[in-house]
């Protein structure tokens, strides 16, 4: 069992923007269609970036419907990786364990 958090508070749908749809098309395109499920690590990046670093239930869902997956699938890899965040980040209290979750937030600052 993961120890990650998982927010209570859920939003009860997700899609992805116009921009990461096309960023998900592109993505695929380097998989072989048998192999697309391998896509599931940049499609949670691109989720999480687009929810302010966070990635709700919704948005497994989705990437499993992407990806032909079963959400299960989808949600092991994002408890299983510390990169991913399943309820909202404390921006005052965030423990930055990962070059990803740095360049993030440096970027979250300079746009304030």
């Amino acid at each position: 069992m993961s120890g990650k958090h998982v927010a209570k508070d859920q939003p009860a749908t997700f899609e992805f923007n116009a921009v990461n749809q096309k960023r998900i098309q592109e993505i695929l395109k380097k998989y072989p269609t048998e192999r697309k499920k391998s896509a599931v690590m940049p499609l949670l990046d691109l989720a999480q970036r687009q929810h302010d670093n966070w990635i709700p239930n919704a948005a497994i869902k989705k990437i499993g419907e992407i990806l032909e997956v079963p959400y299960i699938k989808v949600y092991e890899v994002a408890t299983f990786y510390t990169m991913y965040n399943l309820a909202p980040v404390d921006r005052k209290s965030t423990r930055l364990n990962s070059s990803h979750q740095i360049i993030s937030y440096a970027v979250f600052c300079l746009k304030k």
